[in-house]
């Protein structure tokens, strides 16, 4: 369930879905998902579908990793990203292919133990791991062109706000019961805030584990 037919097959549901980068669209085809979820969710590593990754997270949609990218890639080109839950690792990889830099932030020390693992086995050279608490951001590595969240807050936290370089985006969900995704870009005069589609995200934790 891991072969090329199998993953043509996301890519074409991803297009039907919406996608048009085809950048995107490769990163996605070429990124070997199965190998960043328990083996004995392989079989399903191609589904368009969140899996369970312990922890009471999960790998993301493919749909919401391509989707997520492409709104950040929109305005142009990535410097410096961060990542607010590094999870699997599976975005963290997709993001390495369009970004100069990647910090990517993780809670919870045995998610990224297995992220970093995973990354550093595929040669990805271009990523940082961080363990702390993502709803602070990074401020030691500010400004960023791009932050992307993996969790929902109530609400966006000002401090990545802060750290977003002037035309740089912040791709977040937001909301408790009811989520929306939104796209947040900082210009000369304040923030400008998109709202993109209604998405299902884990709550966004503060603290480390």
């Amino acid at each position: 369930m891991t072969s090329q037919r199998t993953r043509d097959r996301l890519i074409a549901r991803l297009q039907d879905q919406g996608i048009r980068n085809h950048e995107v669209l490769e990163a996605i085809r070429s990124t070997p998902r199965h190998l960043f979820v328990d083996e004995a969710l392989a079989h399903r590593a191609y589904e368009d579908t969140a899996l369970p990754i312990g922890h009471s997270q999960t790998i993301s949609q493919p749909y919401i990793v391509a989707h997520m990218t492409e709104l950040l890639l929109e305005a142009g080109s990535l410097g410096r990203v961060l990542e607010i839950g590094t999870g699997s690792g599976y975005q963290t990889a997709i993001l390495s292919r369009f970004a100069k830099e990647v910090y990517s932030l993780e809670r919870i020390k045995a998610l990224q133990e297995k992220a970093r693992k995973r990354i550093r086995a595929l040669k990805i050279h271009n990523v940082v791991f961080r363990y702390a608490d993502g709803s602070i951001g990074l401020k030691d590595k500010a400004p960023f062109d791009g932050i992307l969240a993996a969790a929902a807050p109530s609400d966006v936290p000002q401090e990545l706000l802060d750290q977003l370089a002037i035309g740089g985006r912040l791709v977040i969900p937001i909301g408790e019961q009811e989520q929306k995704l939104y796209r947040i870009t900082r210009t000369e005069e304040g923030f400008q805030r998109e709202f993109i589609e209604d998405v299902r995200f884990v709550p966004f934790r503060s603290g480390l584990r």
